[in-house]
């Protein structure tokens, strides 16, 4: 297995705290992990704080993406010690597209009708967040989830600025590096074939598919890490 230092990247609406399952089982095999925050404000300041990050390791990186942190990484990637990507539920996108522009192509999920616009103070224009109905959180988002655990997470969430939709990646570091996919199958928060087209394009090693919600890192730690350990195992 590569000694590569695995990077978990969380997405809109959670935190690194999302990964824990996965961090934790990550940690049991000896594997070197961090989990970063992300600060959602825009997709270029959030790939060069990731890039910033990642080049701060002495050594390889393994960057794993969960949903809008699959854009996140396809930006960041392009740093000289990222050896590969994993994408968990996420965007792949392409070079000068945005998020709105690849999920344009498909139909709606059922997120799109529970999302909430709130304004933020800038030091310029007044930013909007978006987050997810906290009613809705649940059923949409973190299905499959204990009840209990998923009302946490509901008023607890990490709102994504408006401003990323609409912001093109700069890079897209799947051209350059090797990736890995996964597609959640019931994913409510994305439409699968959202995911499917975009590690297709890409042209992933391989892609895995979960019977599974949005947050499969929650649901199905144990197939998330065998996808991780895989890809660790063909960069060594």
């Amino acid at each position: 297995m590569s000694s590569a230092t695995v990077v978990l990247v969380h997405g809109a609406f959670a935190d690194a705290a999302s990964w824990s399952p996965v961090t934790e089982r990550l940690l049991d095999r000896g594997v070197l992990v961090a989990a970063p925050p992300v600060f959602n404000r825009s997709l270029a300041a959030d790939a060069a704080y990731i890039r910033s990050f990642a080049e701060r390791i002495d050594g390889p990186v393994l960057l794993a993406g969960h949903s809008y942190g699959g854009a996140v990484i396809t930006v960041a990637g392009v740093a000289e010690n990222v050896a590969g990507l994993v994408y968990v539920s996420g965007y792949a996108l392409e070079e000068g597209e945005s998020l709105g522009q690849l999920q344009g192509g498909f139909p709606d999920s059922d997120l799109a009708a529970h999302l909430v616009y709130s304004p933020y103070p800038t030091d310029g224009e007044p930013g909007t967040d978006v987050s997810v109905e906290v009613d809705a959180f649940p059923e949409v988002f973190a299905a499959g989830l204990d009840p209990r655990r998923a009302a946490v997470l509901a008023v607890s969430q990490r709102p994504l600025s408006a401003a990323a939709f609409g912001e093109p990646a700069s890079a897209a570091a799947w051209k350059t590096k090797p990736g890995w996919g996964i597609v959640s199958t019931a994913d409510r928060t994305i439409n699968p074939e959202v995911e499917r087209f975009g590690y297709r394009r890409a042209g992933l090693r391989a892609v895995t598919e979960i019977d599974g919600p949005h947050l499969i890192m929650q649901t199905h730690p144990d197939e998330v890490v065998a996808v991780i350990t895989t890809a660790l195992d063909e960069l060594s």
